[in-house]
């Protein structure tokens, strides 16, 4: 069991394999291309936003990372690896990517205490069950997590009680308790107000900052963290553009990408479309 300090010290292993490498992946679903001979590469401790429309095929390339959906076999050069292996146990890299969505959070409508939610996620479960061995090990983690997330005092709350915000950093702990190399956030904001957003930005600031890396999908520009450098606009289930963020987040390219008149402006760090 990795001890996490106040710190959370994960760094970056620069001459390791690339966390997620994609050549030629082509996934369909109900006889259509939700992906098309998608290829990139995202190294480890590297901190990246994916941008695109709704129905781009944003969300589908995360399911493709985890394996819920599955590429098509037979594509000429097809390459699918994670952390340099081509197959992994499902279980196995649900622990190696933790993910956080707000649709996840609605799945927790049971009366389920937050400590028991960020223990779920040493088992890929939605809560504790009957047959899940939780050891002191397990508990002195998830307590060290809520700590570093500044949310132990609600540890012995409902999640059912907690407001959006903070719901979302009980998830952000679930997904962190088994120490992943990397931080998937899908649409990670959505239904948060100004208060809540701010500070989960900061939280996700703060996670950054130890070396993990970073993925954030989102259509949102404000979503995107100054610590995010990289940045990959997706279309119709392809790589539209990837590149620098300063060079990628242009008023041409985000005008393209959405099909409508969009000015990019920058502030404090941050980036915000303007119609």
């Amino acid at each position: 069991m990795v001890k996490m300090t106040q710190n959370m010290d994960f760094p970056g292993k620069t001459d390791s394999p690339s966390l997620l490498e994609l050549k030629n992946v082509t996934v369909v679903r109900s006889g259509r291309k939700i992906l098309d001979s998608v290829s990139l590469s995202i190294g480890q401790g590297e901190h990246v936003a994916i941008i695109g429309p709704n129905g781009s095929g944003k969300s589908s390339l995360i399911k493709t990372f985890t394996k819920e959906y599955h590429p098509i076999a037979a594509a000429d050069g097809l390459v699918m690896n994670i952390m340099g292996k081509g197959t992994w146990n499902v279980f196995e890299l649900r622990k190696l990517l933790g993910i956080v969505s707000g649709d996840l959070q609605q799945t927790y409508y049971r009366q389920v205490s937050v400590l028991d939610v960020v223990l779920s996620g040493f088992f890929s479960s939605i809560g504790i069950y009957y047959n899940h061995k939780v050891t002191p090990e397990m508990e002195t983690r998830a307590r060290e997590v809520l700590e570093f997330l500044e949310i132990s005092h609600l540890t012995d709350r409902l999640i059912s009680e907690l407001s959006s915000g903070e719901a979302r950093r009980v998830l952000i702990g679930r997904a962190l308790v088994h120490d992943p190399e990397a931080l998937i956030l899908d649409e990670p904001a959505n239904s948060l107000d100004l208060k809540a957003l701010h500070s989960f930005r900061e939280i996700v600031r703060k996670i950054a900052g130890s070396g993990k890396s970073i993925i954030l999908v989102t259509h949102t520009l404000e979503d995107i963290i100054p610590e995010i450098n990289r940045v990959i606009l997706i279309r119709n289930g392809k790589i539209f553009m990837d590149g620098k963020k300063q060079e990628i987040l242009t008023d041409a390219n985000l005008s393209e990408l959405f099909s409508l008149p969009i000015e990019v402006v920058k502030k404090n760090g941050y980036y915000q479309a303007l119609i």
